[in-house]
């Protein structure tokens, strides 16, 4: 989970959804994760100004919960009970929403831009 609250957008799917959210807000600009080696892929980063500007949202108003697993325990299942009763809008490979198109569509959007990328 620290990767997605510390990291890069480039590797975190909850960056680049929150990103895609976010993007007129926070003026935010998609990059290929790799700038000396674009790839063409559906996965993009932000330019380094963007990710700070994420970072200080994310941080602003989002708020870290750690829990540790008992012995014994399945992950899985917690993590089940846990989506079905937090019903969580942004999870949207375990839960679905009506909101996912919008985001789906979002995340294309800046994939888009990120594969048209140029270095200025």
């Amino acid at each position: 989970m620290c990767i997605h609250i510390f990291g890069k957008t480039g590797s975190s799917t909850l960056r680049r959804t929150l990103s895609a959210l976010l993007r007129e807000p926070l003026e935010l600009r998609a990059v290929p994760r790799n700038l000396a080696r674009p790839d063409g892929s559906a996965n993009y980063s932000l330019d380094s100004s963007g990710d700070e500007r994420l970072a200080e949202w994310m941080h602003a108003r989002l708020r870290l919960s750690v829990w540790v697993r008992p012995d014994g325990v399945v992950l899985d299942e917690i993590e089940t009970a846990v989506l079905n009763a937090l019903r969580p809008t942004l999870n949207l490979a375990k839960m679905g929403s009506l909101s996912d198109r919008r985001v789906k569509a979002a995340r294309a959007a800046m994939a888009e831009e990120a594969r048209a990328w140029r270095e200025a």
